[in-house]
């Protein structure tokens, strides 16, 4: 019965699955990686489920740990087939993969495990050897994804010194191949490599990264002319945790400093920053004397002490995207 539903049926079947499901039912066969496709560029029928929220595993663990929003359970995913001397960088949500690098002082090598499957994979070398340089993912559907890498050391060449990359190269999971799309400033270069952690957000054709040093800043590629772009992020001298998020088409800011109020801040089209929310007050008495971590996952913002805290997560509404909501996740007590 079910390879002989009409296309458009089962898109709109597959636009109730959660985020995991979706890449398996894109594995089934054409037809089915066909409607799941159109169920998710087809935002009129699509029904947005809340992020699940994966916790990556550390050094100590071979575990990740991933929160189901919609039963609000916790899941432990074994990954004892990833070797031993990568890191997580960050997930591929809408694939149900994780990316990992490289440790050391080696040029970088990425890697996708999914922690579902089990399956695990490195992706093809760069085409220039690099270390430490910023990591982007823009996800164009269940059936593709691009990475971006930007900036990083070069190797040193012989009986020279090495020197800060300053090209940006773009990996497409459909011809799976790496190519170089454009230069970037050398003091683009320096920051990505020194100052900025993996996490990137895509919004409205750019991608961004953000410095994690005081002032904390923004710098933005923007695809369709390969230009590079800054911007200063609110309070970016006081802030001591910050994160960026897309939401509804824009770019936002979620930051704080300890002991102080949450605050989120959209960017506005004249590049001027808009208050537009405050962390509810009986949640954020919950950060009240320790040290606060703030990362964003689509569609939303995390905000935890340690994982088995207890996690404030600020994400878009089940029942209307355009709202988003702060909500309490009781912590994991496996980690």
């Amino acid at each position: 019965m079910w390879s002989n539903l009409p296309s458009d049926l089962l898109s709109n079947i597959f636009s109730y699955l959660p985020p995991p499901s979706i890449p398996r039912a894109t594995a089934v066969c054409r037809h089915w990686r066909d409607s799941a496709r159109a169920a998710t560029r087809d935002t009129r029928r699509h029904h947005h489920h809340p992020p699940w929220f994966i916790a990556l595993p550390t050094n100590k663990n071979n575990f990740c740990f991933i929160h189901n929003p919609i039963e609000n359970t916790w899941h432990s995913l074994d990954l004892k087939h990833v070797p031993t001397l990568i890191k997580p960088v960050s997930t591929i949500g809408g694939h149900g993969l994780i990316l990992f690098k490289s440790m050391g002082g080696a040029p970088i090598q990425l890697s996708v495990c999914n922690p579902f499957t089990g399956q695990f994979g490195q992706l093809p070398p760069l085409r220039k050897p690099r270390t430490n340089p910023g990591v982007g993912i823009i996800e164009v559907f269940p059936g593709q994804f691009k990475l971006y890498v930007a900036g990083g050391m070069s190797e040193a060449a012989s009986g020279g010194a090495a020197s800060y990359e300053s090209t940006l190269e773009m990996f497409d999971s459909n011809v799976k191949k790496w190519t170089v799309v454009g230069s970037m400033p050398v003091e683009f270069s320096v920051r990505l490599t020194v100052w900025t952690p993996n996490e990137s957000v895509y919004s409205n054709g750019v991608l961004y990264w953000m410095t994690s040093a005081r002032a904390y800043s923004i710098m933005g590629f923007e695809m369709d002319t390969n230009k590079w772009r800054e911007f200063s992020v609110p309070m970016g001298y006081m802030l001591e945790f910050a994160a960026l998020v897309p939401r509804n088409g824009q770019l936002v800011v979620v930051g704080g400093c300890h002991g102080g109020d949450v605050v989120v801040w959209e960017l506005g089209e004249g590049g001027e920053w808009n208050v537009i929310e405050r962390m509810p007050d009986e949640l954020r008495k919950r950060f009240v004397g320790g040290s606060v971590k703030c990362v964003g996952i689509e569609g939303g913002v995390c905000l935890y002490r340690d994982m088995a805290s207890g996690i404030v997560v600020w994400r878009r509404g089940r029942n209307c995207i355009d709202r988003w909501e702060w909500n309490w996740i009781e912590g994991c007590n496996r980690l």
